[in-house]
């Protein structure tokens, strides 16, 4: 193949002068270790030099710091879909170059929604070095541009507006928590309900910290198993094992100069809190593999659904490895305990939702948000957002087409709960939605019982782990991808 650059379209192999670095830099998002590997080893032979990423949080912070002749983007990634880095890069922006989507499996729905946030063009998967080698000429072809609206150039400008959402009092004390952290380079333990906005609160100590010019890397440590988490926070050396053909560089060493976000580190395998425990101490590692040691210079701020203190209990979770993560505590309420927030956030991810989609006047109605103030939210802001993504998407501000259960879980509102006198009542349908309304009642008081730990619910509740995501699915409670088992 004779890959070219963006600047004279000339083949790299056929240029009376080497390509700068500037000139060779590509970003790969792709979670997939094999096809990563694959897609890395064409680029670097035809004279590139790849950037391998494989979350959100990483490529865009990789983003914030280099500019891309182009990016190859996988839709299927480490705890989020793909389109949420185009979402995200949209706010942030950035110079990723001309996006060529990998279409690995993934559904002609999410290929057109990925189109209709700006990526440039898409190769399904299998493909050959040669079916590459022309989208790549084709995405190269076009001219570059700049990503991001000019309101939202400056991250922490859009920080400061969805800090300003905190209205209640139990918010305000988080973000005067929140100050306090940032001017002090110590650990932090967020803990709190799943979808209460413990990212955000990672994000701002970082981004109001003197860190704020390096890297922000989160890595969920309840996504992959322990093996793979290994390699993932501290690298591997080539030949470490089956499989590790080539170095790898580890969350740790991506955030020197940073801070690294442990999500979920009520989940970390005990094996591994030992080796935290040790970085956390005197900020040295080796790689899996290795014998070197690696000394970085990385704050780490870390979150969790779960009570650590029944954890250590339990003998689950290291005592000492508390005790190092909890030197400043911060605890996120859920949504439920701060209804007056309701309607801020709602019109916040109205204005932010309708200019992503293209949907610009869209607004809430008044009947929808008394509804809103009235539901229950066991998926806190998430689920509040991801409502209005929907009501959006849909052209459905009445709510008509979604599950919208009230306290109860008696599904929808109605203005009249009588049926009309032409209709035809089945004794059959009566008994369906009532035992479906009772179930999902008992799903959601055993999520909050285990503080929305799904694995735990399903034990509790004596059903597989599999029947009970479909169950999730079933109830309109499914927050995004399954946590492993």
């Amino acid at each position: 193949m004779k890959a070219k650059s963006h600047n004279d379209h000339t083949a790299i192999t056929e240029e009376s002068r080497l390509p700068t670095k500037a000139e060779r830099l590509v970003l790969v998002v792709e979670a997939n270790p094999v096809m990563q590997r694959h897609v890395g080893g064409l680029l670097a032979g035809w004279g590139y030099e790849p950037i391998l990423t494989t979350t959100v949080e990483e490529s865009l912070a990789v983003l914030a710091h280099n500019d891309f002749v182009f990016t190859l983007l996988d839709l299927n990634l480490d705890g989020a879909d793909g389109t949420e880095f185009l979402r995200r890069l949209k706010i942030q922006g950035g110079h990723p170059g001309p996006i060529v989507l990998l279409a690995n499996g993934h559904g002609i729905q999410r290929t057109i929604e990925a189109t209709a946030l700006g990526a440039d063009d898409f190769l399904k998967d299998p493909f050959t070095p040669e079916e590459l080698e022309n989208v790549v000429k084709s995405a190269l072809a076009r001219p570059r541009r700049r990503w991001g609206r000019a309101t939202d150039d400056d991250p922490r400008a859009r920080l400061q507006d969805e800090l300003g959402l905190w209205r209640s009092p139990q918010m305000r004390e988080v973000r005067e928590i929140i100050g306090h952290a940032a001017r002090v380079d110590v650990t932090v333990l967020v803990s709190g309900e799943t979808g209460t906005g413990k990212d955000l609160v990672a994000r701002a100590i970082h981004d109001l910290s003197a860190r704020r010019t390096g890297p922000f890397i989160k890595v969920n440590c309840a996504a992959m198993p322990r093996e793979l988490l290994e390699s993932e926070l501290f690298g591997h050396e080539r030949g470490a094992f089956t499989g590790a053909h080539q170095l790898k560089i580890g969350k740790f060493e991506s955030a020197h100069h940073g801070t690294i976000f442990l999500d979920e580190i009520g989940d970390l395998h005990p094996a591994l809190q030992g080796k935290l425990l040790h970085v956390l101490q005197d900020g040295q590692f080796s790689r899996v593999g290795g014998r070197a040691t690696i000394k970085v210079n990385v704050r780490v701020l870390a979150a969790t659904n779960q009570n650590l203190d029944h954890a250590v209990a339990d003998g689950r979770f290291r005592e000492d490895l508390f005790y190092r993560l909890n030197v400043i505590q911060i605890l996120v309420p859920p949504l439920r305990q701060r209804p007056e927030e309701i309607p801020v956030l709602a019109e916040y991810f109205v204005r932010r939702y309708s200019a992503l989609y293209q949907h610009d006047g869209f607004k809430v109605p008044e009947d929808t948000m008394h509804r809103l103030m009235r539901h229950r939210f066991p998926g806190n802001v998430r689920e509040l957002e991801n409502m209005i993504k929907r009501m959006i998407v849909l052209g459905d501000p009445l709510l008509t087409r979604s599950a919208f259960p009230d306290r109860a879980g008696r599904g929808a509102e109605q203005t009249d709960s009588r049926p009309p006198e032409t209709a035809r009542v089945s004794l059959k349908d009566i008994g369906r939605k009532a035992a479906q309304a009772a179930e999902r009642e008992a799903i959601i008081r055993m999520l909050e019982e285990t503080h929305w730990n799904r694995v735990k619910a399903a034990k509790a509740l004596s059903i597989s782990y599999r029947a009970f995501l479909y169950k999730l699915k079933d109830a309109g409670l499914a927050p995004g991808r399954p946590a492993s088992q």
